[in-house]
């Protein structure tokens, strides 16, 4: 029997499955992100930017474009409880703090390497940015001054604080996620998590679990108090680059080169809906109070002039009437 919340949901998609795009960057789209209260998306590009959406009813309206940087925006990530502030992660080895209410950059912190990833501490203290050497530093959030500085002897590919704040996570090469307790960054655990390279990890806005995506297309969900893995995803062909938690924790939307996005039910591991895209997905984020999914593709503009990059931010879960 499928769940109520499944009926419900499969109901709501019926009559809102409509995507739409937005034109962004004039590069491909590496990142989305959405502000805590939903009024805001983000984007990074390759093109050097970010830029920032307001989210009006049905559709979104471009607010600002964001300059600076002088490589690509390879990642970004708000504020977890300001609205107006959001942090860049540069291929030019640094990254940026923006305020969205004076569209300036407040804070431009140089780091050692070219920076691939970013996160910001639940508690809003602290930034974690990545690089490509593996290098993991974390910054103060008021002073923008290091605090802590790590080098890891593998392939760090994604990083992410538990949403209590006191553990630190790693996704590496090696398909281990690698748990460090926090603030002292000394090592908990290495779970064998996939027997392939792990890419991604987010975890739910509950806290009950954390999902990992990995270069052998599952994705793993994984009980937090335990650290065991509760279930598997496994409707992905190429490696899982991408996920995002529904705001109730119940959805989860995973991606890769595959041309759909798919939407999953948490608690049955069953598809609810999939997205249909024309090309690999980089990025996915779902709305932090609506089932809205922002994403971007590996989009091409207009049928014949196939390498121009479209740059285009989308939008899933719009009224089909809209």
């Amino acid at each position: 029997m499928a769940s109520q919340y499944y009926q419900e949901m499969e109901e709501s998609f019926k009559n809102n499955n409509k995507s739409r795009e937005f034109p962004a960057h004039t590069a491909k789209v590496h990142s989305v992100a959405w502000s805590c209260d939903g009024r805001r998306l983000a984007s990074g590009s390759f093109d050097k930017t970010a830029s920032v959406f307001i989210l009006e009813k049905d559709r979104l309206v471009k607010e600002n474009n964001y300059r600076g940087h002088g490589d690509s925006v390879d990642q970004l990530c708000w504020h977890p409880t300001n609205p107006d502030l959001f942090v860049t992660a540069s291929g030019d080895k640094t990254i940026r703090i923006w305020d969205v209410r004076t569209t300036k950059c407040i804070a431009t912190v140089n780091t050692k390497g070219e920076n691939i990833n970013i996160c910001w501490s639940p508690d809003g203290q602290t930034i974690a940015v990545g690089n490509k050497d593996d290098v993991v530093t974390f910054i103060d959030a008021k002073t923008h001054r290091s605090k802590a500085e790590e080098q890891f002897k593998f392939e760090v590919n994604e990083i992410s604080w538990n949403n209590d704040n006191d553990m630190f996570f790693l996704t590496n090469g090696n398909g281990c996620i690698n748990i460090l307790s926090y603030p002292e960054l000394k090592p908990i655990q290495s779970i064998n998590a996939h027997p392939s390279n792990c890419i991604c990890i987010k975890f739910d806005p509950t806290g009950k679990y954390f999902a990992t995506g990995s270069a052998d297309a599952l994705v793993s969900l994984w009980d937090v108090e335990e650290l065991v893995c509760v279930r598997c995803f496994s409707r992905l062909d190429w490696p899982v680059r991408t996920l995002s938690f529904s705001h109730d924790g119940k959805m989860l939307a995973s991606a890769s080169e595959d041309h759909f996005i798919d939407i999953a039910e948490v608690e049955t591991g069953e598809k609810l809906w999939e997205v249909q895209c024309d090309s690999p997905t980089f990025t996915v984020a779902w709305h932090p109070k609506r089932p809205l999914l922002a994403y971007a593709c590996d989009d091409k503009e207009g049928k014949y002039d196939n390498n121009r990059e479209a740059g285009t931010v989308k939008l899933f879960g719009l009224p089909n009437d809209s």
